[in-house]
C-alpha cells in the first residue's frame, strides 16, 4: 500500500486502541475496526514487528489474496486515516506490544507531534460488574487509579507528557459474559467519541448486532438461576446508584486483578 501524506489533514483527530490486556470482548479495538470498514480510509503506515513484538507470542499468519496468491501477515501496529466529511481520524491499532515499550511509544507520539491533531483519544474496555442489560458505562480518563497498566495507559500518558490534549475512554465489559465481539461496548464507545469529536459516527449496523447481542445474552442468562439471579442483582444496583469516582476506581482494580490471574 502507498502511505498516504500525514501532514495537511483536516481537523485531525487521533484514535487508538490495542487488543489483549487493554480490549475485554474487542470492544475498543472494535470500533477502529467499525471505522475502516464504513469510511474511506488510507494507509499512514505500520511500524517494524522486529522492533516490538515477540513474534512466537504474536504469531504471524499465513493468509490468501485476492488473486489466489499466500502472503505472511504480521503483527504490527498500523496507522491509518478515515477521511470523515469535515474532518480526518487518524485510527492507530495492533497488538499490544512485548517489547520496547518505551520506544514504541516514542515513535508514536512523534508522528501524532507531527500531525498536529485537535485532540488524541485513547480507547479500553475492561471486565467489571456491569449488567449487559443496561447502558454500557463508559468512564473518561481513568480514575484515580495507580498501580499495573496497559500500552493504553502508557501510551495515553506518553501523549499528555507532550503537550497533545488526550482523552482516555474506557468501556465497562460484564465479566460473566467476557468472550468476544461485544458489539454493545463498541457502540457505546463510538458514541461517546463522536460526543467528542462533535461528529455523529456512521454505526451502520452497529445497533442491531447491539441488540442482537443483549438479547442472546438476556437467554442464556435465564438458563442458570445463579446467573440469573447475580445479574438482577446488578441490575438493582445499576438503577438504584450513580458510579462515582471511587466506584469506577475500584472497577478497574477488579479488572486489574482478574488480568493478573
Amino acid at each position: 500500500m502507498v502511505p498516504t501524506r500525514l501532514t495537511d489533514l483536516r481537523r485531525p483527530v487521533v484514535l487508538f486502541a490495542f487488543s489483549g490486556w487493554n480490549d475485554a470482548g474487542d470492544a475498543a479495538t472494535g470500533v477502529i475496526d467499525h471505522l475502516t470498514d464504513v469510511y474511506e480510509t488510507e494507509f499512514g503506515f505500520q511500524l517494524d514487528p522486529d522492533d516490538y513484538y515477540d513474534l512466537t507470542e504474536n504469531r504471524p499468519v499465513l493468509v490468501r489474496q485476492d488473486n489466489g496468491e499466500r502472503s505472511v501477515q504480521w503483527a504490527t501496529t498500523e496507522l491509518l486515516v478515515a477521511h470523515l466529511r469535515d474532518r480526518d481520524l487518524v485510527l492507530v491499532n495492533g497488538p499490544e506490544p512485548n517489547v520496547r515499550w518505551r520506544a514504541f511509544c516514542g515513535a508514536l507520539v512523534s508522528a501524532f507531534r507531527s500531525i498536529e491533531p485537535e485532540r488524541v483519544i485513547a480507547m479500553g474496555a475492561m471486565l467489571a460488574d456491569a449488567p449487559h442489560s443496561r447502558p454500557v458505562p463508559v468512564s473518561e480518563d481513568g480514575t484515580d487509579y495507580e498501580g499495573p497498566t496497559g500500552i493504553v495507559g502508557v501510551l495515553a500518558q506518553a501523549c499528555r507528557d507532550a503537550g497533545l490534549t488526550t482523552t482516555s475512554l474506557w468501556a465497562s465489559v460484564p465479566h460473566y459474559v467476557a468472550e468476544p465481539p461485544n458489539p454493545k461496548a463498541t457502540l457505546a464507545l463510538l458514541q461517546r467519541v463522536g460526543e467528542f469529536i462533535d461528529v455523529d459516527l456512521d454505526a451502520r449496523e452497529l445497533p442491531e448486532h447491539a441488540a442482537t447481542w443483549e438479547s442472546r445474552v438476556t437467554d442464556l442468562v435465564a438458563e442458570d438461576p445463579d446467573v440469573a439471579e447475580y445479574v438482577s442483582t446488578l441490575e438493582v444496583r445499576y438503577d438504584t446508584a450513580e458510579a462515582t469516582g471511587d466506584e469506577i476506581a475500584y472497577e478497574f482494580e477488579r479488572y486489574l486483578r482478574r488480568r493478573e490471574r
